[in-house]
């Protein structure tokens, strides 16, 4: 008897045309990877040669075939009531007395397996044979049925998983991607729950989603079931990891990003297929907390890893945490379908030629622009009214609508994060979409032209009116030899991952106060001393570190965070770390900050720098620095971290922060440290060799010391005309440093932006004997191009 049946522990990818993509997924892990600790729940399948008997004894194969007979998927209308047909039909034919009597026995099975008890649920879910690939996900495609209790339910949710092979998104993806409906058969996966809806769930990427870097794994989590993450109702919280440091035993979390997570799916008391699960409010409370525990996301990320070992590619991981026993179940792994198929060594970035007013902001999905007529779609039926090149905005996307989201310039969400599936619908079709807004549907009209933004790092915007834009593509593998090492200026940890596929050789100043600035925003004082807060204040700070142990551990763990994330993306290259160099009008911006910071007339000669660090009023929160790069270099391993000291006015200053480093664990040529100093002052070139005595090179901050040796107010529009890196006055200075460093072997770079703006100065540079440039990333490399063309006119040395 051939049997319609098949048990996880039976599958294995070589499965796939038996039992479709997910289950053949599902145990091909159950059978090779639950040594390694990855837990899969237990179940079976129904097989696609059952499938195929349903709708060949029954006629409906033939019924399909002649309702298809000339559909033009992209008339919605008729998509839509070609789809409603057919899946009555299959709901109304009966299954096969002996397929069906197969799936009780198996359920009888497994009910008995996990104790026998009535009250326990289990998922229904659909893979068809044409899922899961490499080059097509057919994410949500079909359906799937969560918290499905008693044999007469899981028949019916059976029978819904067939015929959601005719849903009209399923219908239209697979003419889209040039499948036959014929050739693609449908299995059930029916699989123990995990009780996450009264834990967490989430989906997994081992890499990227956005830039395609492969050595992070990219986790969400919310509250109650995963299908909630799917579907983008709600806003996640996000966590990076990173491969190397997780493989060496080292802590491993690069970024932690808390969402909003306002709702969870769980179950509800009815037994009705399609009414079993709903979504309830998050309490306030725990929405300000992660929905894990630092310790589940490494587990996670060891369950990605071994994961995508075994696959051999990058992958996309459903997962659940079960309430009741802890644990943390893998529920789906298909492989990655984007980034994955990414044409290597071309790079292609889209650029903003103009500003706008911002209308809305939320998380960006992919690095592309789009403009055009904002049209806001609340249900199914206005499908009709939609025309190619429209902005889609809602609240958030329906599956049911791919048929016109390929028709999109850009999609816009008010809910979702990173991995749902407005956000996975983007990536495929190389569309634009902010997901997470929280206000879209309000802040914009039907009507309006707008502007989608995502290529300004992970935050997406929509602009008000139609903005130019361009595109400029690279082969960055055949760029010619530069005469020098062109590194990058960064300090936004959001943009690390894109900017790391530039041509480069690492980052020369990666500003701390930025980190500071965009991912902390309250002033380190107000934090070590928040009991000494006005209410209101206090209770601003309270809500912004909710997720976080204490004050100081939101301080160091956010600042490490930034830190290890610009370092992980250019490792093994160095990064060049600048200690925070805000002037005190700049602290006082920060939550907290007007207490504690002095009113001085010329901030940028004034409380800033060597000098900050040294005075005891700040020493604790220059210590709460030293603690956040220590923990980068010295428990993450990260050791490619190079720290600065900017504004060293003297050398009495020098020696004192290089002994408050080692106070802090970061001793000068331990594990590898190299500290460089911001020549930025006439004094370090005047002294530069006495300097280096306390240093492993410079760095030259060419705006400052051109600011000081012309004696002018860069920022004064009335003088400002004078301010040239390429006056004889700064050259003398800056050759005395080059030539300081050169002779004593060290290292010696630039970080200004001259080198851009100025060939002839870029050569001088050259002439002189520079290290390295390190410029603004939109630059790199055209200004690369320049020099390497500069080069090939030199003749070579006989």
């Amino acid at each position: 008897m051939t049997t319609d049946i098949l048990w996880f522990s039976e599958l294995g990818l070589k499965d796939l045309d038996r039992v479709g993509g997910k289950n053949a997924s599902l145990g091909e892990m159950v059978q090779n990877l639950t040594s390694a600790g990855v837990r899969v729940p237990d179940g079976f399948a129904t097989t696609a040669g059952a499938y195929r008997a349903f709708l060949a004894e029954s006629g409906l194969d033939r019924r399909i075939v002649a309702r298809m007979e000339g559909l033009d998927t992209d008339d919605v209308t008729a998509l839509a009531a070609a789809g409603q047909e057919i899946r009555d039909m299959m709901r109304r034919t009966p299954f096969l007395p002996e397929f069906e009597a197969q799936i009780r026995a198996a359920y009888r099975e497994l009910v008995d397996k996990h104790g026998g008890s009535a009250e326990l649920s289990w998922a229904v879910r659909s893979s068809a044979t044409a899922e899961d690939l490499p080059d097509a996900s057919f994410a949500g495609q079909q359906e799937t049925f969560l918290n499905i209790r008693g044999i007469d339910n899981i028949l019916l949710a059976i029978k819904d998983v067939f015929a959601s092979l005719y849903n009209d998104r399923a219908i239209a993806y697979r003419v889209h991607h040039n499948f036959e409906h014929a050739e693609v058969a449908l299995s059930a996966g029916v699989q123990r729950m995990v009780r996450s809806d009264i834990g967490s769930s989430g989906v997994m990427f081992t890499m990227d989603t956005e830039s395609g870097f492969q050595d992070a794994v990219f986790v969400t989590s919310s509250y109650g079931l995963g299908e909630a993450v799917v579907q983008g109702a709600v806003n996640p919280d996000e966590f990076y990891v990173y491969k190397p440091a997780l493989r060496a035993g080292r802590p491993a979390i690069l970024k932690r990003g808390l969402g909003e997570k306002a709702l969870q799916m769980t179950y509800t008391a009815s037994e009705e297929v399609g009414r079993t699960i709903d979504f309830v409010p998050v309490e306030h409370q725990l929405r300000n907390r992660f929905s894990i525990t630092d310790a589940d996301v490494e587990t996670l990320a060891r369950h990605a890893l071994a994961i995508e070992a075994h696959y051999g590619r990058p992958m996309d991981i459903e997962w659940g945490k079960d309430g009741i026993d802890g644990g943390i179940y893998i529920l789906q792994a298909r492989p990655e379908t984007v980034q994955s198929r990414r044409v290597a060594g071309r790079l292609s970035r889209f650029r903003l030629n103009e500003s706008g007013r911002v209308l809305a902001e939320g998380r960006a999905i992919g690095q592309r622009i789009g403009a055009g007529r904002v049209r806001i779609l609340t249900s199914v039926d206005q499908m009709a009214d939609f025309t190619t090149g429209d902005v889609l905005v809602a609240d958030m996307t329906d599956p049911d609508w791919e048929p016109i989201m390929k028709r999109a310039s850009a999609i816009v969400t008010n809910r979702g994060g990173r991995t749902c599936h407005a956000a996975i619908i983007a990536r495929e079709l190389g569309i634009p979409a902010v997901v997470g807004t929280g206000n879209v549907t309000e802040a914009l009209a039907d009507g309006m032209e707008v502007t989608v933004s995502c290529a300004e790092g992970e935050a997406g915007f929509i602009y008000e009116g139609l903005l130019d834009f361009s595109l400029a593509e690279t082969e960055v593998d055949t760029l010619p030899q530069a005469p020098v090492k062109v590194m990058m200026n960064v300090g936004t940890p959001e943009q690390a991952f894109t900017f790391a596929q530039l041509p480069n050789d690492g980052v020369g100043l990666a500003r701390l106060e930025f980190i500071i600035n965009r991912q902390i925003g309250i002033h380190p004082k107000a934090l070590l001393n928040l009991e000494d807060q006005p209410a209101e204040l206090a209770a601003a700070i309270h809500e912004r570190i909710a997720a976080y142990d204490s004050p100081r551990d939101y301080y160091v763990k956010r600042l490490a965070e930034g830190v290890a994330t610009i370092a992980a993306a250019f490792a093994p290259k160095p990064v060049i770390v600048r200690m925070s160099d805000f002037k005190s009008n700049e602290y006082a911006n920060l939550l907290g900050g007007p207490a504690y910071e002095p009113h001085e007339e010329n901030p940028m000669l004034g409380f800033r720098g060597a000098s900050r660090y040294l005075n005891p009023s700040f020493r604790d929160c220059f210590d709460l620095e030293c603690e956040a790069l220590s923990f980068v270099r010295n428990e993450m391993g990260l050791t490619n971290v190079k720290l600065m000291i900017p504004f060293v006015r003297t050398l009495e200053e020098a020696g004192g922060v290089i002994g408050l480093l080692a106070e802090n664990g970061l001793r000068r040529g331990e594990n590898g440290l190299e500290v460089i100093m911001m020549c930025e002052l006439p004094s370090n070139a005047l002294l530069a060799d006495e300097f280096l005595d306390h240093f492993d090179g410079f760095s030259i901050g060419s705006n400052d010391m051109t600011q000081l040796v012309l004696g002018l107010d860069r920022d004064s529009s009335i003088v400002s005309g004078g301010f040239d890196e390429r006056n004889p006055a700064v050259k003398k200075i800056l050759g005395m440093a080059i030539a300081a460093c050169r002779a004593r072997g060290k290292y010696v770079g630039i970080c200004g932006q001259g080198p851009s703006d100025h060939a002839d100065f870029a050569q001088w540079l050259v002439d002189e004997g520079i290290d390295s440039m390190s410029l603004n990333p939109d630059t790199v490399v055209d200004t690369w191009l320049r020099l390497a063309g500069t080069a090939a006119e030199v003749p070579a040395p006989l």
